[in-house]
């Protein structure tokens, strides 16, 4: 499994999808802040403004278009600068428009042909799952024309999501929520190879030499590596690669290694009830007291403590 695809395995990245809406101009909606989850909106037809909060101008998302806010910021959404003044929070919107939960979130003007279709929710990881690359995304990332940017086939899961949510029929939510977890992955893919590809940490996955040396890392986390056996995979000097890896990802090789196993031993010690020796073993520890001591300087507290505390 690629480096990429590891990490949002082991955050377990869940999907959610609120609603499909129908807007007719004019319209307007702020959104509340939401902690520790991605809010997105997927223009399956015509367009809209975003402006989410901390940002200094407004987005326009057109048709074919996804807007993710990684870290869950307020942000407004309206159909045009006018509207922006007498935007309704949310849940006024959902009163007024008297969505109960099914079908789709109808609002605005009757009798105008111009309409917004737009397919909303979120991404959630893991209450335990942490790690740079997430930490290190941006306020707001747009893909314009998505599908058609990611491949025929994300055009078609595009359209088989807006085609499917919120309406009646067996199974339709299931289908739309199960794809949208998609969207994320190659929303971040694309994010990282094109506007992403010079900022720190997404750097290095994006670079394909320390991209290589990563995937090692994630296939086989427990491994004694070391850096020579790194830089060999990645095709560099033992020098050229500490020195690359550590400005790319902003900490050295072995600090990334450890701080990545201690994530796979924050999950196992919350998710399981394995032995402390097991989680030690699983993260390339062979001593208990060794994994306990590198644990508690990373996380703050002992392996023991952690399990109580999050299983409590």
């Amino acid at each position: 499994m690629d480096a990429l695809s590891d990490i949002l395995s082991r955050m377990r990245l869940k999907g959610t999808l609120y609603f499909r809406t129908s807007f007719t101009q004019p319209w307007g909606v702020n959104v509340p802040a939401y902690k520790d989850v991605a809010r997105y909106h997927f223009a399956h037809k015509g367009r809209c403004l975003i402006r989410v909060e901390g940002e200094a101008e407004p987005v326009l998302v057109e048709q074919g278009d996804l807007i993710i806010v990684p870290r869950g910021a307020a942000h407004a959404l309206y159909s045009d600068p006018r509207a922006e003044v007498d935007a309704l929070p949310l849940d006024q919107v959902v009163e007024k428009s008297g969505f109960q939960g099914k079908g789709t979130l109808i609002y605005g003007e009757h009798g105008t042909n111009h309409e917004t279709q737009l397919v909303c929710g979120h991404f959630a990881f893991s209450d335990h799952a942490q790690h740079p690359l997430v930490d290190a995304l941006p306020s707001v990332i747009v893909v314009k024309n998505y599908g058609e940017a990611s491949g025929k086939w994300m055009e078609n899961t595009l359209r088989i999501i807006g085609a499917e949510a919120g309406l009646p029929g067996i199974g339709n939510d299931l289908v739309a929520l199960k794809l949208s977890e998609i969207i994320f992955a190659q929303a971040l893919r694309a994010y990282l190879i094109d506007e992403g590809s010079g900022k720190p940490i997404m750097a290095g996955f994006a670079n394909p030499q320390i991209g290589r040396a990563l995937s090692a890392i994630h296939e086989a986390p427990s491994f004694p590596w070391s850096l020579e056996e790194l830089s060999e995979i990645a095709g560099m000097s033992r020098t050229s690669f500490a020195n690359n890896f550590s400005q790319f990802m902003t900490t050295t090789p072995m600090g990334y290694i450890t701080q990545w196993r201690m994530q796979i031993a924050r999950q196992m010690l919350a998710e399981t009830s394995s032995p402390i020796i097991e989680v030690a073993e699983s993260t390339g520890y062979h001593s208990e007291a060794a994994f306990g001591r590198t644990f508690k300087k990373l996380v703050g507290i002992a392996p023991g403590t952690y399990r109580r505390q999050a299983q409590g």
